[in-house]
């Protein structure tokens, strides 16, 4: 998904990520063996609320805090350490304190699943959370399968993600709503009746949702009139933006991530198009529009949750994240701070921390009240809650409507 990073960007990350592990009582980085939370028991099984000791609990994290999709990883991160210095000041696990073990997948599956594999059997964590991309996602969900980890992933969309088996689940909603949501919009409240498509042909996340918004948008009446592909960091979208343009599309649906887009977008308007972009919680980022600029105006794009929402809920979540961080937190962010709280959840009411166990009790999870909605996961593991379409108006994402299941 991303390119990787020098040595220079890398060893800037670590110095910034120790420090942030200072501040918040929480480790990045590997371990030494230490033992899944569980009282020193095998894979945790003495239980969360019957461990006599106030051994850390231990908890990992995957994703892209460097390359091209950083902002991911990085709101993904510090939305789970806020999470965690929460929880801390409360108590931790029925007593006992919660410990990060955090690794940069840089973008690149290989290299998920060699980081997801350390944190199952070197760190031995109780659970995993991660990946933002559903590529990396379908990289480490195997591994925690395997070992028997519990998995939760904030924000990949891809429906294959949970299908890899009963440890892996996820706190986001699932392309083929998504592709519905973007569908809706553009038919019923865009008006659109003819679409051009604009996807990466090599990511699961943007084939998935052009697919589930394709079959979505020709059932309501509309029509694909041409769809076209790109590599991820491909520099030049002359070729494919000439051809869509000669099709006259109402709305150009752009299932990408972030910097692909911006690059689009500027690209779009200089061969003289100047229908909106339509696209997912791929965009959700600071850098859209810092790379986009006017070019990514009134365009559109489905996302979790709104810095507008008046909820008590969000607003604390906001004003808090602000105070931690000096920033507004985006949907990635919110997206972690809730995996990682519904995990403390289901670890307090779990009869043990061990695989099984806690799978189990994440598994039925319901109504769980969190920044991104109330959550309930459903028998296939995923979540059910509503999506919020958001217009980027002013060089920020402003909130048009919410479309509920």
């Amino acid at each position: 998904m991303s390119r990787v990073p020098g040595r220079s960007s890398t060893a800037l990350l670590a110095v910034i990520l120790a420090a942030c592990a200072a501040a918040y009582g929480v480790v990045a980085g590997c371990s030494s063996g230490t033992d899944r939370g569980g009282g020193g028991t095998p894979n945790g099984q003495s239980g969360a609320g019957k461990a006599a000791s106030n051994e850390p609990v231990v908890i990992g994290h995957y994703g892209s805090l460097t390359g091209a999709q950083a902002t991911f990883g990085i709101s993904t991160s510090q939305g789970i350490r806020l999470a965690i210095k929460q929880a801390n000041a409360t108590g931790g696990i029925n007593g006992r304190p919660i410990t990060l073990r955090e690794y940069d997948t840089k973008g690149d599956a290989r290299e998920a699943g060699s980081v997801v594999t350390r944190l199952c059997t070197n760190d031995k964590v109780v659970a995993v959370l991660g990946e933002v991309a559903s590529g990396l996602s379908l990289a480490g969900a195997p591994v925690c399968q395997e070992f028997g980890v519990p998995m939760i992933t904030p924000s990949s969309t891809n429906p294959r993600v949970t299908v890899v088996g009963d440890m892996i689940s996820r706190v986001c909603f699932i392309d083929p709503f998504q592709g519905l949501v973007c569908a809706k919009f553009a038919y019923e409240h865009r008006k659109a009746r003819k679409v051009a498509m604009l996807y990466d042909q090599a990511a699961p996340y943007s084939t998935g949702l052009a697919e589930e918004f394709r079959g979505a948008f020709e059932k309501l009446g509309g029509t694909i009139a041409t769809s076209q592909t790109y590599a991820e960091g491909d520099p030049d979208f002359n070729a494919q933006l000439t051809t869509i343009r000669s099709a006259e599309p109402d709305i150009i649906f752009v299932p990408g991530y972030y910097t692909d887009v911006a690059n689009i977008a500027m690209q779009a308007r200089k061969l003289g198009i100047t229908a909106p972009l339509l696209g997912g919680d791929g965009w959700d980022s600071t850098k859209l529009t810092e790379i986009g600029g006017p070019a990514i105006e009134g365009s559109y794009y489905s996302n979790h949750y709104s810095q507008q929402d008046p909820s008590p809920t969000v607003q604390k979540f906001i004003a808090t994240y602000k105070a931690e961080f000096g920033s507004t937190p985006d949907g990635l962010a919110a997206l972690g701070y809730d995996a990682a709280l519904l995990l403390f959840d289901a670890m307090k009411r779990s009869p043990s921390l061990g695989g099984k166990d806690l799978a189990a009790a994440i598994a039925t999870s319901k109504d769980f009240h969190g920044v991104t909605g109330t959550i309930t996961i459903d028998a296939d593991r995923n979540a059910v809650k509503p999506a919020v379409m958001l217009e980027v108006k002013g060089g920020a994402p402003t909130y048009v409507t919410t479309i509920a299941p």
